[in-house]
């Protein structure tokens, strides 16, 4: 049976990638999960900070319209309550969302962490750079 590996020269059988190649390969596709939840983190992170200054402002506003009578709100024209049930809405709205983007921010984190320790060798290069000291275009 082996008489049919005999007739194909030995290199031509099988090859395989060199070393180098096989941890460039790993690298990358590491490297690709890495930058993939570092931009998601940092998105959820910005989106974050700019929805909670939006939320401050609304609740300043909020508070400004209010008025600081004890018993205001039996002489507030109906108008004012309009733009008060608005606010209220909105911050409800906003606060949700600030949630739902601490719970992404906590997540994204935590599988930053995974990765780290699942893959304790992988050091994440400058952005640009390749494995090997090359720069990508």
């Amino acid at each position: 049976m082996f008489d049919l590996f005999t007739r194909v020269p030995m290199g031509k059988l099988f090859r395989t990638r060199s070393a180098n190649r096989d941890a460039e390969t790993d690298y990358s596709r590491i490297e690709r999960v890495f930058r993939s939840l570092e931009e998601a983190l940092k998105a959820a992170e910005a989106e974050h900070v700019g929805l909670t200054e939006r939320v401050q402002n609304v609740l300043a506003q909020a508070s400004i319209s209010m008025g600081n009578g004890t018993d205001e709100y039996l002489t507030r024209d109906p108008i004012d309550t309009g733009f008060q049930n608005a606010f209220d809405q909105e911050i409800k709205t906003g606060q949700l969302r600030l949630e739902q983007l601490s719970y992404q921010i906590t997540n994204f984190r935590s599988l930053r962490a995974a990765l780290k320790t699942r893959f304790p060798d992988f050091k994440p290069l400058p952005k640009g750079h390749v494995p090997g000291g090359g720069v990508s275009p």
